[in-house]
């Protein structure tokens, strides 16, 4: 048997904002708050171990340096990728260039605190 990806880990300096910002952007919702801040938010009436990564936003200090080593990729599930796009930039996402030619079909963007993540065109089914 093969591992699975359970959860994804993002040190953050804003967890509550992280947290709220990825809520929207995916459909989750708040499972978890830990003592040292940390938060897990997860799809609804799953939580951990769901189909679905759940995602732990991690209270940090340490500044980030450079570009980031792991990204995470979105695909819209009920709208073209132009129009998530701007779904996206109205939730604070930003455009970010991170050397892309401009001829991609996806789309490079940041979140509130500079994490970059991609907008690929191809819609996808809801889980």
């Amino acid at each position: 048997m093969a591992c699975r990806i359970s959860e994804l880990v993002i040190d953050c300096a804003d967890p509550d904002g992280l947290a709220a910002f990825w809520s929207d952007v995916l459909g989750y919702v708040e499972i978890e708050r830990e003592d040292d801040g940390s938060i897990a938010i997860g799809p609804p009436g799953a939580g951990f171990g769901g189909p679905q990564p759940t995602l732990v936003l991690s209270p940090s200090s340490a500044p980030r340096t450079g570009k980031l080593r792991l990204h995470i990729d979105v695909n819209a599930t009920d709208r073209d990728q132009d129009a998530e796009l701007e779904r996206l930039l109205a939730l604070g996402a930003r455009p970010v260039d991170v050397g892309q030619t401009g001829t991609e079909s996806w789309h490079v963007l940041a979140d509130p605190e500079g994490n970059e993540f991609c907008l690929l065109h191809t819609r996808l089914q809801p889980v």
